[in-house]
């Protein structure tokens, strides 16, 4: 399996640029083609008490003004990616969640930041998940490559986790050491064997481990233990749980996507 075309998000924070850089990266790596997206809409709605001079003036200056970071965005973009791949820009004056997943028709792997406050047309990663249909890369701010020779997957056997597991073979197949964590989350860990089974009958070097939990969430034990054994990226499942309460009570989707120090693969 590889994977044919990625899709990134583009914004205008620093960290985009480190995201373009990882992302030509997996292009390399994977011989892959690159779709560049942005959208935004103006923050002016339909004026209140009907159509004016002002309001209309308001609304054109607005919608220029979203042009004009929607270009800026593609020229980090060009900048980035440079003239010797194989690329497309595609931007619109629209909501920005709704126009991306329908770009992402045309790609294997969608690439994201964190949501920074305030940043301009950024997408939230977590809505992102929801929606996609397909696997997510979260890109923490500060990593702008990924090798993927080590990675870990967090186990636990859910729709959500073995959907992950199979959006992350690509990688998983090019990775020297595959380590399977189950960790503990209350209802006793999960049991490995069959996925490290299913890994290794495709030609991938598995072992399963449980990392301890103790003092810890099961998202910061997915990370300390992502840090022992050298992975640079996580593969997990997104929200097991209903949102609402991974929102009311904290969880490992929410916990991975806002804190993890290495980049997340993960599939709802």
């Amino acid at each position: 399996m590889t994977i044919a075309s990625i899709l990134v998000a583009v914004d205008l924070e620093p960290s985009a640029r480190e995201r373009l850089r990882l992302a030509g990266h997996l292009v390399d790596a994977f011989g892959s083609g690159l779709i560049g997206v942005a959208a935004d809409e103006p923050p002016y709605g339909v004026p209140p008490v009907g159509p004016t001079l002002g309001s209309t003036y308001a609304l054109a200056a607005a919608s220029e003004m979203v042009m004009n970071d929607l270009t800026r965005a593609h020229a980090v973009f060009e900048a980035e990616i440079g003239r010797d791949r194989r690329r497309a820009w595609r931007s619109k004056l629209s909501p920005s969640l709704p126009f991306l997943i329908a770009q992402a028709a045309a790609a294997d792997l969608v690439v994201v930041g964190r949501r920074e406050a305030l940043a301009l047309f950024a997408i939230d990663p977590a809505d992102l998940a929801m929606q996609l249909g397909g696997p997510v890369l979260v890109v923490p701010p500060g990593i702008d490559h990924l090798d993927a020779k080590r990675v870990l997957v967090g186990w636990k056997n859910t729709r959500e986790a073995r959907r992950a597991v199979r959006d992350a073979i690509p990688f998983l197949e090019r990775a020297s050491q595959v380590v399977v964590a189950s960790v503990d989350d209350g209802f006793g860990p999960a049991d490995p064997r069959d996925l490290v089974a299913l890994l290794q009958a495709h030609g991938i070097a598995t072992r399963a481990v449980t990392p301890d939990a103790t003092g810890t969430t099961v998202a910061g034990a997915l990370t300390d233990a992502a840090a022992e054994y050298g992975a640079d990226l996580v593969v997990a499942g997104a929200y097991g749980h209903s949102r609402l309460r991974e929102w009311a009570f904290g969880g490992v989707t929410r916990d991975l996507m806002a804190g993890s120090p290495v980049c997340c693969l993960m599939s709802h």
